[in-house]
């Protein structure tokens, strides 16, 4: 039983017309709902159906047939009419419209009244407006209304896209058509991909869309589209200034009201909505964002209902319900069928449960590495229960796993893993010294690793609450790594570097030790750069804080191994030091800073930039999906007893982490690749250097692979930029760029308004920096830290997710734990790597989260070829792209040269993370334009 708003059909006596309708001419129609529930749903498609196939015209004498078009292919031809009708021009406006592949039974319903109400009269109307000045109106000339003519003719048609045609007749006085406006009287949304017009004296014009057309029934507002053209505020046609001040308040929020999943409202909220009181009150999370104790970016906002056990936090939804995102942010229908939209979705909340039924039999731990490389070879067999794999089966799991002959295959019920990159080569590179120094430079998370310029290291932290600042570690810790270097030598060489978790964990860590079944340390790893070129830890600090004000922290100091029992207490410590990597690599440097800071960008550019404005026109491909793939993160993965508290040592004090690193450590300053490099010490400015920049470690494959993507950006933005600010008084002039500057630092990132360190916007070389920053972090950067995830995550032992055991005392050599230690190490390592559930469940996410979809945009491209009128714009940009293609050529050589031993040599991975094309899947390499997964 459901309710939709369809028109009742009546004749002019009111009397209602439900058998077959001879012709439309004896209608007049009402828009008024009515409840489908009373009509059989079979026999009511069959007979709208029916009603399509034998509508008539009219039956006037005065009225022409309808003129109906159709796609060429379909082998229907028509008339073309005369352009010029005494002082009108007639133009031919051609719709794209891509077609759902997936509808429901209402939609296929509505679709059908649609086809017949198109046909009344009822239909896509569009106007077109002119560049001109109306003087009677204030506006912009229209054109007369006209109908898109072939609705009803084209419902059957079979297409991922279809193209109709409308008649548009315009003065010859009328001017340049810029914008066009469409009206949608059908009852379903439709998706516009393109317009253009043909017939106009000057040029084919096309029209920036890629947008959803609601139906009257549920917006009056006009739908409106400018030409693609690009105008400063200050340089916009008379004809258009209204309807650019109209088109970006009709954006806007006030703050107020639910947001309902067909709008497209911009506004901001705090993260309000990451716990669950309602369910249980351990799921309560604090408000990140708007309290100085927890500082953060601003989120989209959605106005939902409050919780009932507190009304500052927002209500969760469920699994079947999607949070709201602006509907031209939302997944376009191929990546939400083929990908994240339904595999994720189904893998937290139908494959994991699945899991946890199967483990229940096999046992919660792993018992051997043996049992986890099976997991590649043979698989896991999952526990049938007829329930849970017909949902299974539903969920397009094939792009998480890889199959044997099906996914779940009905005989075995078997679910197989494909195999991690970081053990295909070798199966024991991941215990190398020489691997785990590899990983910080070109791993998952190659952007944490600093230049050492002070030994011991200190703490920044309060010392009366944590203890003393100074690092336990000495130099009796290093010599004998140091190839006969002393440690004044290594440092001045620039020898030596830090992997410093110290600050970032220590305040949490007693809250997060008290949770059941997690330990974790504050650590810091101090790795030494060999004569043979590669990066080999040397030594590492694991902290505890201390248990009481002004007492004393507990640390433990391991060198490199001498014996058996010292060589798997190294390898625990640097599960430990892997473990704080992953866990920030995954709050701080991937969600924090791309997903959760970009946001505000991207909701400050349609709150404040006209679609014309040249600004909106370069940001708008790296701002595809991002909205929505936050959405989801706030519902399936950062939320409260979501993926990453489950599987994650810190649990529920995740985001509090990624908070506190976003009031200590960032700044937008800081966020370009060469600010970041040199703030870590990995880079000094040389103006004599091709790149500007001269590396400490040559061999860094994200940083000299980076800084080719990141001067490929740099030039074209200047080169862009220069196009349309000639001097630095246009960029001051520009009330909209500066609103939309003002708007990311007062209202997106709000908690850091006040910092001295925001660039001002006084000028190109300004606006330069900022727009290169932006594209760089949703580009290059994100691309870097997110599509290396389940090639080195994948398998656990390497970059093991949680830690649930501390390292045995030798002070305590008689204690339950040293001696299960001492008797089977490999059996205590595994206990303190993530169990079986914990490590199944984060391999099938991150092998998700590595992936690309088939829809993706890679940098150097853009899918809309007429995305802009100027073609010096597009000149510039085909050098990009041409430059985006050499820089592919340069990785490929650079991952063959045997002098690079971080991406070449035996068992050691290519660096493909910044190879900028890919395929779809699981690739390890590409970079999308957006942040969109």
């Amino acid at each position: 039983m459901f309710r939709t708003a369809i028109p009742h059909y009546r004749s002019r006596d009111s009397t209602c017309v439900r058998g077959s309708l001879a012709s439309i001419s004896a209608l007049q129609w009402e828009r008024k709902p009515v409840s489908c529930a009373s009509f059989g749903k079979l026999n009511y498609l069959r007979r709208f159906r029916c009603t399509l196939s034998s509508v008539g015209s009219p039956p006037s004498a005065n009225t022409k047939p309808l003129e109906v078009t159709t796609l060429s292919k379909a082998g229907i031809t028509r008339e073309e009419p005369k352009q010029r009708r005494g002082g009108h021009l007639m133009l031919t406006a051609v719709l794209t419209i891509r077609r759902k592949r997936s509808t429901s039974f209402e939609e296929e319903l509505l679709d059908n009244v649609d086809s017949i109400s198109d046909i009344a009269g009822q239909g896509v109307i569009l106007q077109l407006v002119s560049t001109d000045l109306d003087l009677n109106s204030g506006g912009g000339k229209r054109s007369k209304p006209a109908k898109v003519l072939d609705w009803a003719s084209k419902s059957n048609i079979k297409a991922d896209k279809v193209q109709y045609n409308a008649k548009i007749i315009i003065g010859l006085d009328f001017g340049m058509p810029g914008a066009i406006s469409i009206v949608n009287h059908h009852q379903n949304e439709f998706f516009l991909e393109s317009i253009v017009v043909k017939g106009h004296p000057t040029r084919t014009i096309f029209f920036q869309s890629y947008s959803w057309i609601q139906s009257s029934f549920k917006s009056s507002e006009e739908a409106i589209f400018f030409v693609n053209n690009v105008y400063l505020p200050s340089e916009t046609p008379n004809g258009l200034k209204d309807l650019r001040d109209r088109a970006i308040l009709i954006s806007r929020g006030n703050g107020k009201g639910l947001r309902k999943t067909w709008e497209k409202i911009y506004d901001y909220d705090v993260y309000n909505d990451i716990g669950n009181p309602d369910q249980d009150q351990d799921l309560s999370r604090p408000i990140l964002g708007g309290d100085r104790k927890h500082k953060y970016p601003r989120r989209c906002r959605t106005g939902r209902h409050p919780t009932k056990a507190d009304p500052k936090a927002e209500s969760v939804l469920d699994m079947r319900t999607s949070y709201y995102v602006p509907r031209d942010e939302a997944f376009q229908e191929t990546k939400r069928m083929t990908f994240i939209g339904n595999t994720l979705k189904g893998m937290v909340h139908q494959l994991v449960p699945s899991l946890t039924n199967s483990i229940k039999q096999a046992g919660d731990e792993f018992q051997s590495f043996h049992e986890i490389n099976n997991l590649y070879q043979n698989g896991l067999r999952l526990k049938r229960v007829e329930t849970e794999f017909n949902l299974l089966r539903e969920l397009p799991i094939n792009h998480i796993v890889q199959k044997i002959e099906q996914t779940i295959n009905q005989a075995s019920n078997i679910l197989k893993y494909s195999q991690p990159s970081v053990i295909s080569r070798d199966e024991f590179a991941w215990m190398r010294d020489e691997e785990f120094g590899r990983q910080t430079l070109a791993g998952a998370n190659p952007v944490h690793i600093q230049r050492l310029q002070e030994f011991p290291p200190k703490s920044c932290l309060d010392e009366e609450m944590y203890g003393c600042r100074v690092s336990a570690m000495r130099e009796k810790h290093l010599l004998g790594s140091l190839e006969g270097l002393t440690l004044d030598e290594a440092m001045e060489k620039g020898r030596l570097f830090i992997l410093d978790y110290h600050d970032a964990y220590l305040p949490f860590i007693n809250k997060v030790n008290a949770l059941d079944g997690r330990k974790m340390y504050a650590s810091r790893t101090i790795l030494f750069y060999t004569n043979a070129g590669t990066l080999l830890p040397i030594a590492i600090e694991l902290s505890l804080p201390p248990t009481s004000k002004r007492g004393s922290p507990k640390r433990l100091v391991l060198t490199p191994p001498q014996d058996s029992i010292s060589h798997w207490k190294w390898q625990l410590a640097k599960a430990h030091v892997m473990s704080n990597d992953a866990v920030y690599h995954q709050l701080v440097n991937h969600w924090l800073r791309s997903h959760a800071a970009v946001e505000p960008y991207i909701i400050a550019t349609h709150r404040n930039l006209s679609k014309m404005h040249p600004v909106f026109v370069l940001l708008q491909p790296h701002f595809r999906y991002t909205l929505e793939i936050n959405a989801s993160a706030r519902q399936l993965l950062i939320n409260a007893n979501g993926v990453i508290e489950n599987c994650f040592t810190a649990g529920p004090y995740s985001l509090e982490i990624s908070s506190a690193a976003y009031d200590s450590l960032w700044r937008f300053d800081q966020e370009s690749l060469p600010a970041d490099l040199i703030r870590r010490g990995m880079a000094i400015e040389d103006p004599a250097h091709e790149t500007g920049l001269k590396l400490v470690i040559k061999d860094y494959p994200y940083a000299s692979d980076g800084i080719l993507i990141w001067n490929a950006i740099t030039k074209w933005v200047e080169e862009y930029v220069s196009l349309y600010y000639k001097d630095d008084t246009m960029v001051v002039d520009d009330l909209e760029l500066q609103t939309w500057w003002d708007e990311i630092k007062n209202k997106g990132h709000e908690d850091k308004k006040d910092e001295v360190w925001w660039p001002q916007l006084m000028g190109t070389k300004d606006l330069q920096g900022i727009l290169s920053t932006i594209i760089w972090i949703t580009s290059g950067f994100h691309a870097a830290i997110n599509f290396g995830q389940y090639d080195y995550a994948g398998y656990v032992p390497n970059r093991p997710c949680m830690t649930r055991r501390l390292i045995p005392s030798d002070d305590d050599n008689l204690s339950q734990d040293y001696l299960e230690f001492s008797s089977d190490p490999e059996k205590f390592f595994l206990s303190t790597i993530p169990n079986r559930l914990q490590a199944l469940t984060l391999m099938a996410v991150v092998h998700t989260l590595s992936s690309h979809s088939p829809d993706e945009e890679y940098l150097g491209t853009r899918s809309n070829t007429n995305w802009t009128n100027d073609q010096r714009a597009k000149d510039a940009f085909e050098r990009f792209s041409m430059r985006i293609k050499e820089i592919e050529h340069q990785i490929a050589y650079r991952n063959s040269d045997p002098s690079l031993k971080n991406r070449h040599g035996a068992g050691i991975l290519p660096y493909e993370l910044l190879c900028p094309s890919s395929r779809p899947g699981k690739t390890g390499r590409g970079i999308p334009n957006s942040i969109s997964i």
